[in-house]
């Protein structure tokens, strides 16, 4: 069995949060806040909600090097306060709230273990492994690598599931649906589905999850983003194929900023143009129609990962965050209010 440490606060050795950056467009907004360095590459982000301490909410990121990578937790000042070490290519994280885990509410973190071809689970905010080192993902297929996660919560049945895309796939199977169940307190996963269409153009990596909405989006990378309901019972209709013309070359991260239970933007990373391309949640005319609305130049360089969160997070975040891996083995933290004047001031 593979040992995986989980570091403390007390037992890391920080870097300096003023790493060198990328230059940047003279017009690209700045963050509020960039983390400290990992060792080797940030890849993907996930924002963890501490309802009781909203202030003491976390930053979950991949740092994704073969054999020596890991999982790391950042407080809302960038500083880094836990991590998981070593995983072998971890590439990318979703959180989910309230999975009954030996019938207590348990919230996860669940990452992509690209070498290993397995997601890894741990309980949250601890970062306790809590999978039995791993469950095998693409089992019956000779295409793994697994590297795009999201996760899906029924919200009336409350089933959870674990959406996972990989380096390549065959168009119509490519992404891969596990219902996550518990056995006495270890997380195992049945696969349910197989989606989701492909343009054998390059591959499917970021992957995001409308919860309230039941829609899961990806990012068909260089070609456009895909749209199809997130319960496998609703089947495997493609809802919407838009953005194809929208950027540089490479459609990457996927972030969702809810601004009420129906409405809110779709936020895509322009990767080599360095801008996040904006997408009304609820699309035109309330029909699957997502034209763009506002193109962000951001201070992230090739940014291949991003999470946003309606939510008060205090006096620095009081209208929520939006987080976005960068170059420079860091992620950039922006509180939402200065991403919402760019889409106000395109949008007047």
């Amino acid at each position: 069995m593979k040992k995986i440490l989980v570091f403390t606060l007390a037992t890391i050795a920080f870097a300096s949060c003023n790493s060198k950056l990328a230059p940047v467009s003279e017009n690209a907004i700045k963050p509020t806040v960039v983390t400290q360095q990992t060792p080797n590459d940030t890849d993907d982000p996930a924002i963890w909600i501490n309802k009781l301490n909203p202030e003491e909410s976390l930053i979950i990121g991949t740092d994704k090097e073969a054999g020596t990578g890991g999982l790391y937790a950042y407080n809302l000042d960038g500083e880094i306060v836990n991590k998981v070490y070593p995983l072998d290519r971890p590439n990318n994280v979703d959180i989910a709230y309230d999975f009954i885990l030996n019938g207590t509410p348990t919230d996860i973190a669940i990452v992509t273990e690209r070498k290993q071809n397995a997601i890894r689970v741990f309980s949250l905010p601890d970062l306790k492994p809590i999978d039995n080192d791993g469950i095998i993902v693409f089992e019956d297929s000779d295409l793994k690598d697994p590297m795009g996660i999201a996760m899906y919560t029924n919200p009336t049945n409350h089933k959870t599931y674990a959406i996972v895309g990989r380096k390549d796939g065959i168009s119509g199977s490519y992404l891969y649906q596990y219902e996550l169940q518990d056995n006495n307190g270890v997380v195992t996963a049945e696969l349910v589905r197989k989606f989701g269409n492909y343009s054998g153009n390059k591959e499917i990596e970021a992957i995001m999850v409308d919860n309230e909405l039941g829609y899961v989006y990806y990012s068909d990378e260089t070609v456009g983003i895909r749209k199809y309901y997130a319960d496998p019972e609703n089947g495997n209709e493609e809802l919407a194929f838009f953005g194809q013309d929208d950027f540089k070359r490479d459609h990457e991260g996927i972030a969702l900023y809810k601004t009420t239970p129906t409405e809110g933007y779709i936020l895509v990373s322009d990767q080599q143009a360095n801008n996040f391309i904006v997408y009304k949640r609820e699309g035109s005319n309330k029909n699957h129609d997502h034209k763009m609305i506002a193109k962000i130049p951001v201070s992230t360089i090739e940014c291949d990962g991003a999470d946003a969160v309606n939510f008060n997070f205090g006096s620095k975040f009081p209208n929520g965050i939006f987080v976005a891996m960068s170059n420079g083995k860091v992620f950039h933290i922006y509180d939402w209010n200065v991403i919402q004047e760019q889409i106000d001031k395109q949008n007047n």
